[in-house]
């Protein structure tokens, strides 16, 4: 487990702070939910996505152990949700307030680690959303492969060609390439 001490902290304090399991395949949020919550991943793996007019799911991303996942557009603006959120294995996951960092008991230590959680997934998903602008999708598979590297081992091929934009077909071409290359 990779907590960090941060998390620890909240998890042994009187935060609010709660610890739930889930099964995989588990719904922790719908869109149009009000009381959004933040959910920080101590083990498993969680997504977020959107269904689109047509029904086809668009995942915006992975959060594995260690890793932050919410609507934070809704949270910070007092919106309903827009995307869901699930597991896509077993998990255990802390449940939090978005409003937790007010609590006069955390360290200015405490807060640049939450915030730190924060810009690693912002630095992500900018990277990612600059590359489904002007990168190949062989690029974005390698990028996947730097930010998520556990991930290909644990999720279906399916929803990592759905977060690269392309077919599952076209996601096996690049990795037989990328194999090929290295032979």
């Amino acid at each position: 487990m990779t907590e960090t001490k941060y998390f620890k902290y909240l998890l042994l304090a009187d935060t609010g702070v709660v610890t739930k399991t889930y099964a995989k395949g588990d719904v922790l949020q719908l869109p149009g939910t009000v009381k959004l919550k933040s959910f920080y991943v101590k083990k498993g793996v969680l997504r977020s996505f959107i269904i689109d007019s047509k029904g086809k799911e668009h995942i915006f991303m992975f959060a594995p152990e260690d890793w932050i996942i919410a609507d934070v557009e809704s949270l910070e603006y007092g919106r309903p949700a827009e995307l869901y959120i699930d597991c896509t294995e077993d998990a255990e996951v802390a449940v939090f307030d978005h409003d937790i960092l007010s609590d006069p008991r955390f360290s200015k230590e405490m807060v640049l680690e939450y915030n730190h959680l924060l810009y690693r997934r912002m630095g992500v998903l900018q990277r990612r959303v600059l590359m489904l602008m002007s990168a190949t999708a062989a690029d974005r598979y390698a990028f996947f492969m730097e930010a998520y590297p556990e991930l290909p081992n644990r999720v279906p091929q399916r929803m990592i060609a759905t977060y690269l934009g392309i077919t599952p077909q076209a996601l096996s071409t690049i990795k037989s390439k990328m194999v090929g290359s290295k032979q």
